[in-house]
């Protein structure tokens, strides 16, 4: 977050004709939340000129109480942009409306010396100058009929002008340029069995599979939610539900079913409403001098803890080593340590004894389990063990039931970690709905159709990999167990916005630390669907030469 004296931020913003000015101030609302800064830190609006008379954006600068600032499409089209799309550059000339016009605005701001540095289209979306520096806070973000970014204009003191000054958190945004390009902020760390550092970097942890297929109609190999979900009888449940809902949520069956269902008492589960929630209350709730994180893995877990205010290091596992977990890698004086298993994105399932070896007396060890339920038999699981100290074990049921709309999941520990977790839960976290979701999950007849859905999500996998395996273009990542694959693909970026123009969501890499541009994620979907993908995966990789 920038200090409120400090900040001189400029947001960007694309709207339809028409879009209302209430329309724009919540997708500005919500990015500026995300920066962590108040609406008084903005100090312009900028856009495309000929849209700057358009009475939502003109209406939502009057709010804001600040200018609008329009900008030439052949301006715009300048500046470099990290996410380009190519609505935007058909119909206006630039990439990105937003992220072109938050920087041009940034840049020419009154606290940033012109001339005296690079321009956004020179040197990527970063321009070093004498007094400033400009940043994009937040990316683009969209709704149906807009979008908005917002960078910033971040006064550079002398003591500063060295590589390396950290200027934001993770959490709060990116500092501009792809990954793989030259940092413009290199990122100080030790070198050991594995690479750990412990500072921000060009990583958008707040970016998920969701964003890849909404407001577009594609199909969807970017999200983990399994296809075809929830089932029938599970819809039956939940609509059954909804005649309770004046009543408040009660947990009592749904805990008890959870905690029978891994032959724990049920003072050792929480229910939690999906995974998310369960990280947030881990890094708010429990006390942590140094956590570790474990990547490359789902991002959450770190962003929870930066938003927390912990100071997180990151181990990262390598290709080399078949992305597989070194437990001496992780530093003795760690006190609490999260790793995925089997982990997002990589696919690879990690030996229980291997994890089980990270824990130590004092240390909170938590593994993020929500796509255990893919894993045939659920082997190398952790839940249900109550022999290794510290340990806390997070389950989702969005993904293998299609819950994820719903949000339910659960956290598996020892009674005092679970007590300490409910104290920073708001009453009735979780929805009735969710909580008659969670009963019915647990029934030995669901159980069943989630192991026979496993047993099928890994002949699918197999046949998603052998198609990978015919392009010399593409190398998977080894030992995929999880209902998706790792891929590496040179340029994987360009061929993921081709996939797109071909109808096809693949999730991006270079979001998740230890991975860059050129990794894509694929999700696992049904042979009809993955062949469809793999013709259209062979057009965009010719589109190339």
């Amino acid at each position: 977050m920038l200090p409120d004296r400090e900040a001189s931020a400029h947001l960007g913003v694309g709207a339809r004709p028409g879009v209302p000015a209430d329309e724009v101030l919540a997708l500005v609302d919500a990015v500026l939340r995300e920066a962590g800064l108040p609406r008084t830190a903005v100090r312009s609006l900028a856009t495309l000129d000929a849209r700057a008379a358009e009475p939502g954006i003109a209406g939502a600068a009057a709010v804001l109480g600040v200018p609008v600032r329009g900008f030439a499409a052949e301006e715009l089209a300048a500046v470099s942009v990290p996410h380009p799309s190519a609505l935007p550059l058909a119909a206006t000339g630039t990439a990105s409306v937003a992220e072109a016009g938050a920087l041009l605005a940034a840049t020419a701001a009154p606290d940033t010396e012109a001339g005296t540095g690079s321009a956004p289209g020179a040197g990527g979306a970063e321009a070093s100058v004498a007094r400033a520096r400009v940043v994009l806070l937040v990316p683009k973000r969209k709704t149906r009929r807009t979008t908005c970014a917002l960078a910033a204009s971040v006064p550079v003191r002398s003591h500063e002008g060295a590589p390396g000054v950290r200027l934001l958190p993770p959490s709060h945004g990116y500092i501009a340029g792809e990954p793989g390009s030259p940092p413009t902020i290199p990122t100080p760390h030790t070198t050991a069995a594995m690479d750990m550092h412990t500072h921000t970097d060009a990583h958008d942890l707040r970016h998920h599979g969701d964003a890849e297929v909404r407001d577009e109609k594609l199909i969807d190999l970017a999200v983990n939610v399994r296809s075809d979900t929830p089932p029938d009888w599970l819809r039956r449940r939940i609509a059954d539900s909804l005649t309770g809902l004046a009543a408040y949520p009660d947990g009592r069956a749904a805990r008890a079913a959870v905690a029978e269902r891994h032959d724990l008492p049920p003072s050792r589960v929480l229910l939690t409403a999906g995974a998310a929630e369960a990280f947030v209350l881990l890094a708010r709730a429990l006390p942590a001098r140094r956590p570790v994180v474990v990547h490359p893995q789902f991002t959450e877990p770190e962003a929870a803890l930066r938003d927390a205010g912990h100071e997180v290091e990151r181990v990262l596992l390598r290709e080399e080593d078949g992305f597989r977990l070194d437990p001496a890698a992780v530093p003795e004086e760690a006190d609490l340590v999260v790793v995925g298993n089997p982990t997002n994105p990589t696919s690879v399932l990690h030996p229980a004894a291997s994890i089980a070896a990270l824990a130590r007396p004092g240390r909170t060890l938590v593994v993020d389990e929500a796509f255990m339920d893919a894993v045939p038999g659920e082997r190398e699981s952790l839940a249900g063990r109550t022999d290794v100290p510290g340990l806390v074990v997070l389950r989702s049921l969005t993904k293998t039931w299609g819950l994820a709309g719903l949000r339910i999941g659960y956290v598996l520990a020892a009674p005092g970690t679970i007590a300490d977790l409910e104290r920073a839960q708001p009453l009735w976290p979780v929805s009735t709905p969710a909580l008659v979701a969670a009963e019915a999950c647990m029934s030995r007849a669901a159980l069943a159709e989630a192991e026979h859905a496993a047993h099928r999500i890994g002949m699918e996998r197999a046949h998603l990999l052998a198609g990978l395996a015919e392009f010399d273009e593409v190398r998977t990542a080894a030992g995929a167990e999880g209902p998706f694959v790792l891929v590496r693909i040179d340029g994987a970026d360009t061929v993921r916005e081709r996939l797109r123009s071909l109808g096809f969501a693949a999730r991006r890499g270079d979001t998740f630390p230890g991975l860059d541009r050129n990794w894509l994620r694929l999700a696992v979907r049904d042979r009809a669907t993955t062949n469809r993908f793999l013709q259209a995966l062979d057009q965009a990789l010719l589109m190339g030469g």
